[in-house]
């Protein structure tokens, strides 16, 4: 699968039941610990500046540095929704739509109840080569973020869930693996910016590694450092 270029049907990922799961930290998001991440971000999301990467040189001409970084930005709602144990994505901005994880073993998941879920498990994530992304909470509500810093052979161990307490939300630099936003329970919405050509690399946990990455929640976590860089 090295290498192989991947297309995902995101609503209906068919994950096999049995995973082994690869339990990651959950900590409270701080400036501190998201260093090499991102940062927090407290208000005005949308005038917040977001990183564009310049075009790469395909040979050994360097493209133009007054060209190859003018694609700009897209914005717009992203909701993150629970329906019994699956977790429904939606990207206003990009028009994805996305089923990004479940409170259980995908084999017994059930739509349709009001049972509020204990953990994520997640089946896949993705970074953006091409640009940063923002997420502002505009329900004010806890959410958490799974991230690892950039490199393809990132494992998924190597993930650190961020929990926020809702007053405040996330900016990611460029190339840093991520899947999301992700709300503890009901619906939420998010302000979303992000580059606008969407570029994206995806790492499959289920296929590639024979596992889902599992997040379980915390109402408060204790901050502390991770990934110190």
């Amino acid at each position: 699968m090295k290498g192989a270029v991947q297309t995902m049907d995101y609503m209906n990922p068919e994950i096999p039941s049995g995973l082994a799961l690869v339990e990651i930290p959950l900590v409270r998001a701080t400036e501190e610990n998201l260093r090499g991440f991102g940062h927090l971000v407290y208000d005005s999301p949308e005038n917040h500046p977001i990183e564009i990467v310049r075009w790469p040189a395909s040979g050994w001409r360097p493209v133009d540095l007054d060209s190859g970084d003018e694609g700009g930005t897209k914005q717009g709602v992203f909701v993150s929704r629970w329906d019994g144990d699956v977790l429904y994505g939606a990207n206003e901005a990009v028009g994805g739509n996305y089923v990004l994880g479940y409170a259980c073993d995908p084999g017994d998941a059930r739509r349709g109840h009001q049972q509020e879920a204990k953990q994520i498990l997640l089946w896949h994530c993705n970074y953006h080569p091409d640009g940063g992304q923002l997420f502002f909470p505009l329900d004010h509500k806890p959410f958490l973020v799974p991230l690892a810093l950039p490199g393809d052979d990132r494992k998924p161990g190597e993930f650190v869930g961020f929990w926020f307490d809702g007053s405040c939300g996330l900016y990611i630099h460029p190339n840093i693996w991520h899947d999301g936003v992700f709300t503890t329970k009901g619906e939420q919405r998010f302000f979303d910016k992000q580059g606008a050509v969407h570029a994206r690399v995806s790492m499959d946990f289920a296929r590639e590694f024979q596992c889902l990455l599992c997040v379980q929640f915390e109402d408060q976590p204790s901050a502390r450092k991770v990934h110190q860089i």
